[in-house]
């Protein structure tokens, strides 16, 4: 049954939708690129395949996004986030800006096409490595004007951090998902 105001007419529930990220969807997303960071120079200390380390922060956007799930803009936001904490590390400055929002746009895009939710986690986060590390390991090759065989030296690194990555992400996903809600 409608209820009516005073004047007779209808009364409408007004509700407004919210868009961006809530201040709860900022606060993980800090402490997860947080724990990335440190991930990053304390593990990454540990396992050092050929002078290189795997980057954990990829893994922490990539736990970001499949749970607050944001849109586009949010997830290259979170990227510039991502690979603004990559500078604070070793290595090509500048690079990681590109490959880590190339890496939360394929992620933001993954999650989005309906698949198996159990699996989502492993395979968006692996291919969104695959993404970034790509893209970082071609900016070598054409913008720090590395020798082509960059890219058989890389190779296995991506593919090892995207495997590492998702593991993780798919190991900790469910128990993280259900603590938030």
């Amino acid at each position: 049954m409608d209820e009516m105001n005073m004047d007779g007419e209808k009364r409408q529930l007004k509700t407004e939708k919210k868009s961006g990220l809530q201040i709860r969807d900022l606060v993980l997303v800090a402490i997860l690129l947080a724990a990335g960071a440190v991930l990053k120079f304390f593990v990454g200390s540990f396992i050092n395949i050929g002078g290189m380390k795997p980057n954990f922060i990829i893994a922490m956007y990539c736990m970001a996004i499949v749970l607050i799930r944001p849109g586009i803009m949010e997830a290259a936001i979170i990227g510039i986030l991502a690979g603004a904490i990559c500078q604070f590390f070793p290595g090509t400055p500048y690079l990681n800006f590109a490959s880590e929002i190339a890496g939360t746009l394929a992620m933001a895009l993954i999650i989005r096409v309906p698949f198996l939710e159990a699996i989502k986690p492993l395979y968006s986060t692996f291919l969104s490595t695959v993404v970034s590390g790509g893209l970082y390991t071609v900016l070598l090759i054409f913008v720090m004007k590395m020798d082509a065989n960059t890219l058989n030296a890389y190779i296995p690194i991506v593919l090892c951090t995207a495997t590492i990555n998702c593991i993780i992400v798919e190991i900790l996903y469910f128990p993280l998902k259900k603590t938030l809600k």
